[in-house]
């Protein structure tokens, strides 16, 4: 059965592994499947993106060169698993501090304080962090969107990523 077949359906964990030791050490199968992240049929693209962010984190650098255009996906996708899903793979990928977007910024730190699902706020604001840390002048817009966080209400798990980042930013001032 071709990728995209197995794709368009309900997949599972089992089909995921099985997808997954197919693309291990298959550059070919990686491309086909990348390819299908950007298919016009949701299913089909949001179930490939799923399958990458459970790839190991040695096949996951294989996504590396490929950072810019999962950000450019981002940006362009308005279905919120997909941009979770994008979110995660560019979370799980290491961070380049020597080189910042200002969209992808201003996209992530849209997020921070929005009606978005919890996994999508903090993932953003971990994101936001990332782009700001080599830039010293825009923490205080990444400081501006942690204050507004504590007059929302949130979950337990944005709160621990909100703690985490002003973690970071506190040490990040002391190194400096």
């Amino acid at each position: 059965m071709a990728l995209k077949e197995i794709l368009q359906e309900r997949i599972h964990s089992d089909d995921i592994r099985r997808i997954c030791a197919l693309c291990c050490n298959d550059n070919a199968v990686k491309e086909e499947l990348y390819a299908l992240i950007f298919d016009p049929e949701a299913r089909v693209a949001y179930n490939a993106l799923w399958v990458f962010t459970q790839f190991s984190s040695e096949e996951r650098m294989w996504l590396l060169p490929k950072r810019e255009m999962l950000i450019d996906l981002l940006l362009s996708k308005n279905h919120i698993g997909m941009q979770r899903l994008l979110f995660t793979l560019l979370d799980r990928l290491p961070a380049r501090y020597d080189v910042m977007r200002p969209d992808y910024l201003d996209f992530c730190l849209s997020k921070i304080n929005s009606g978005e699902p919890y996994a999508v706020r903090a993932l953003s604001l971990k994101q936001a962090y990332v782009c700001c840390r080599a830039y010293p002048e825009l923490m205080r817009e990444l400081l501006y969107e942690i204050d507004r966080m504590e007059n929302g209400n949130i979950s337990p798990g944005l709160q621990s990523a909100r703690r985490n980042i002003l973690r970071k930013l506190t040490s990040y001032k002391t190194m400096k």
